[in-house]
């Protein structure tokens, strides 16, 4: 049964791009700072669940901003991961991360949109994006565009902020996000808009069954989902057929 709505639209692309460009020095404390780390053991868990379903020779990580997915998936021991985003100053802390790392090999970072991948069909075994797709300007043209990069057979995980439904940590979470996160965010960022924006975009995005049925409309099977911490966050994967 295909859903009632199947679309989603962001910000525009030039909104987040300046966006992230003006936030990207401390983009990185601020998710350690904001999360108490448990962003980390996110991205290691939804890494761990692709490979569970695939062993991945080609990745492709969209909006990967600093790269932190990218580096993540290296564990699955991948040929080569591809990191893809809009903000180049976001980018330009990635590759300086991924040098200091010594993972130049490895990992390529490029300038590059969701709504537009510019990769040929059928180039990766796995598509996937942490903190991104609720960014996308077009949500579902975002996911048809990971499908068709993807070769017959590949996945896509998706790591994404999702609203818990449980007393007390309903409330919590929306206390969070309403009144403390924007006003850390300001503090720490500089940026008086970026953290206003970031609840903002987690409120409004299609969470838990309604993402899934967006992944079913974009042309996904075998989707599914799962919960992370209460349901503060989740991990959405499926494969194209």
């Amino acid at each position: 049964m295909m859903p009632e709505k199947t679309e989603h639209k962001g910000a525009s692309g030039k909104q987040v791009e300046a966006m992230f460009d003006s936030i990207s020095g401390s983009y990185d404390r601020l998710n350690r700072i904001l999360s108490m780390g448990t962003d980390r053991r996110w991205r290691s868990r939804a890494v761990s669940i692709i490979g569970q379903n695939i062993r991945p020779e080609t990745m492709l990580d969209v909006a990967t901003g600093t790269g932190d997915l990218a580096i993540e998936a290296l564990k699955l021991g991948p040929r080569k991961v591809t990191g893809i985003d809009i903000s180049t100053k976001m980018l330009e802390e990635g590759r300086r991360k991924i040098t200091r790392l010594g993972l130049e090999e490895k990992i390529e970072l490029l300038r590059g949109d969701s709504q537009a991948i510019g990769f040929s069909e059928g180039t990766f075994d796995v598509a996937m994006s942490a903190f991104g797709v609720r960014n996308y300007e077009d949500t579902v043209t975002g996911l048809r565009e990971m499908l068709r990069v993807l070769r017959p057979g590949g996945m896509i995980m998706v790591l994404e902020f999702s609203r818990p439904s449980g007393f007390p940590l309903k409330q919590i979470y929306g206390l969070y996000f309403r009144k403390l996160l924007p006003r850390i965010g300001r503090r720490v960022s500089g940026d008086p808009g970026a953290y206003t924006y970031l609840p903002d975009s987690v409120m409004s995005f299609p969470d838990n069954e309604r993402f899934l049925e967006l992944m079913l409309h974009a042309g996904f099977t075998g989707v599914k989902q799962t919960r992370l911490t209460g349901g503060i966050a989740s991990i959405y994967y499926g494969f194209r057929p």
